[in-house]
């Protein structure tokens, strides 16, 4: 019996999980006419293979047609208030079962002035989801005034060491920028599955796939990626790269190759 219940949205222990969540964190800014709406973001999920789609719960509510598992965020904020960040829970596990999520998910700003409260609701979100069979992830994201440096290796391992800590099933934490420094943050998150934040749009193709090789060669499980599919030009193209890459173990020559984009 396996001992973490992501193995049930990724049965291989790898995967790619669409991540939309953009619309309140972002506002619209990151969106253009095709990729606001989310009718167009459950098509490239679906099209695209990929294991997970993330939604917030309003537009699981409005747009999740359960043609993909669904990771729903169960907390969220915007970027319109000043300060140490704090995000808390607008929608519980029970609610999420009820929109037909097969994970949960929930960031934590460890650092933040108000890492004690999200630690104290995260511990009731996994209690809950674990108690109903349901993985969790944990966006861990290093933020606030006492952070000097969230992209340092040793910043982001710790990152991937609180989900560990906390309980989360699988974490998701930005790259550190090079495999070597990114195998200890994966040896650091000891049997939580770790995923790459795909960050903002990447300068071109084969920098962004250089950043995924280097995450599946330190031992990662895969990435949680938005922008840099659901903006790309060839949504889908992007998207069989991936999957070359996280599942299939090419190269990125290869994968750009296979997928078209060479």
């Amino acid at each position: 019996m396996k001992d973490n219940l992501i193995y049930k949205l990724a049965p291989s222990g790898k995967a790619l999980f669409l991540a939309y969540d953009h619309g309140i964190e972002h506002g619209p800014t990151d969106f253009n006419e095709t990729s606001v709406d989310p009718a167009f973001i459950m098509d490239v999920a679906e099209k695209g293979q990929f294991e997970a789609v993330v939604f917030q719960k309003g537009l699981a509510e409005k747009y999740y047609n359960g043609r993909v598992p669904l990771i729903l965020k169960l907390n969220g904020k915007t970027q319109l208030r000043e300060g140490d960040p704090v995000s808390r829970a607008v929608c519980s596990v029970e609610e999420a079962l009820s929109l037909g999520a097969a994970a949960v998910g929930y960031t934590v700003y460890a650092g933040s002035d108000f890492e004690r409260e999200m630690f104290s609701e995260f511990g009731e979100i996994v209690r809950d989801a674990h108690r109903l069979d349901i993985p969790v992830v944990l966006w861990s994201y290093p933020r606030g005034h006492s952070i000097k440096d969230r992209f340092a290796p040793e910043v982001i391992a710790y990152a991937a060491r609180v989900g560990l800590e906390l309980g989360a099933d699988a974490v998701k934490v930005e790259y550190t920028g090079s495999p070597e420094n990114f195998k200890w943050v994966v040896k650091s998150a000891g049997k939580v599955k770790v995923f790459m934040a795909g960050g903002p749009k990447a300068a071109n193709d084969e920098a962004f796939l250089t950043q995924v090789k280097g995450v599946i060669d330190a031992g990662g499980s895969g990435l949680a990626v938005g922008r840099n599919v659901w903006q790309h030009k060839e949504p889908l193209k992007i998207s069989r790269a991936l999957r070359s890459i996280v599942m299939e173990g090419k190269g990125v020559k290869e994968a750009m190759s296979s997928a078209g984009l060479a």
